[in-house]
Formats: structure tokens, sequence, C-alpha cells
């Protein structure tokens, strides 16, 4: 049974942010690990059909950790702050 989102899922909510930056985070990991292992995979077979597997790993490697970082040590899901009232009235008074 899928979980179900007690309120009208939206940005400007710091649970479902941190929610959604850490789901964005395991797709992130997910591809990582499916195209590194078969690029891996195909250079044991033949390391001449793959030459640059080292290269798209130590590339995408620091990715993945500074996301990882990101979101787990640097992002700040507080709630936002409301946006100032505007006064309609162009000279301040009421």
């Amino acid at each position: 049974m899928p979980p179900r989102w007690p309120r009208k899922p939206t940005r400007e909510d710091p649970a479902y942010r941190k929610l959604e930056d850490r789901i964005n985070f395991a797709v992130h990991v997910a591809a990582f690990t499916a195209v590194n292992s078969g690029l891996w995979f195909f250079h044991t077979l033949d390391s001449d059909w793959v030459p640059w597997v080292a290269k798209v790993t130590l590339t995408w490697l620091p990715v993945l950790v500074g996301n990882a970082v990101y979101i787990f040590a640097i992002a700040d899901y507080s709630p936002l702050p409301l946006s100032p009232t505007v006064n309609p009235d162009p000279n301040g008074e009421s």
C-alpha cells in the first residue's frame, strides 16, 4: 500500500520538500547503480568495447556524493518565510 500524504503536497511544505529531495536522491542512486554496474559488466567482458567506463564512474560518483552532502547536511528544510504584504496604497497611508 503506497504512503499517503496527509495534506495537499506543495513545494512550500518543508516536510514535502525533504521527502521529495530524498526520493530524487534515491532515484539518482538507483540510476548510478544500474548504469554503472552495466558498464562495468560489459567492460569485464570486453575492455576494448567500453574503455571510458572508469571516466564515467569517476565523473558521476562525485556528483552523487555532492548530492548526498547537500541533501543530508546542507539543505535547510525550515518553513519558507511568507511573502511580505503589499500595501495597496503607494503613499503608505491607510
